[in-house]
């Protein structure tokens, strides 16, 4: 499969971007005024995960972690916490299964779901992230990705996103193909990024939110 290349001198730098002008803004503002009635609007569902987590496992309800974002920028991705505390004090940094018996047993719909990315509002609305874009990696993981595929550093050139056209698409695995295919996702919409394709990204991912679980 062929990758699709982005200028190097785009990754890195906060004063370069694809989107430029009134795309960039209508981006940025939009990102804002979603992710805000969508907090607004989910709040309740929000609140009853927090308990749940709370009435079923001890610790924080909601958890951060690092991951790469634009540029090569790291910064803590807020979740719910599905896992048991302490979880990957063995495992280390790794990817969900479905099956994974590290979830604790009553907030696996929570997973299956994407509720516990609710949080991630609160990185859009600071602007960490965006609606739309690659989704950003633990710095464990993109470091191991990219010592065997480089390319895999020009995801950087734009903000991460809570939903992506490799989301959408369910092309990909994480293994090192899976990870040239989930690349090659990602750089078409950079170079083709665009309100009207995120609108219909953010509709497309509706539907698939129940197809699997994610990293």
């Amino acid at each position: 499969m062929s990758v699709a290349v982005i200028p190097r001198e785009l990754i890195g730098s906060r004063d370069r971007y694809p989107l430029s002008g009134t795309r960039r803004w209508c981006k940025r503002v939009t990102d804002i005024a979603i992710s805000l009635a969508a907090l607004l609007l989910l709040s309740p569902i929000l609140i009853a995960c927090i308990l749940i987590i709370k009435r079923s496992d001890p610790g924080p309800a909601i958890y951060s972690q690092w991951r790469v974002g634009m540029g090569g920028r790291l910064f803590r991705i807020y979740k719910l916490r599905t896992m048991r505390m302490k979880a990957e004090s063995e495992s280390g940094a790794v990817c969900a299964r479905p099956d994974d018996e590290r979830v604790i047993a009553c907030c696996r719909w929570m997973r299956r779901s994407h509720v516990d990315e609710l949080p991630q509002l609160i990185n859009i609305l600071t602007g960490q992230m965006s609606l739309v874009g690659p989704r950003p990696e633990r710095p464990e993981i993109h470091t191991a990705v990219t010592r065997k595929l480089p390319e895999f550093e020009q995801r950087l050139s734009v903000k991460p996103g809570l939903t992506g056209l490799a989301q959408v698409r369910n092309g990909y695995t994480n293994d090192l193909p899976g990870c040239r295919c989930k690349l090659d996702y990602d750089l078409q919409y950079i170079q083709r990024a665009g309100l009207w394709m995120d609108i219909k990204l953010i509709l497309s991912t509706i539907p698939k939110i129940w197809d699997r679980e994610a990293c």
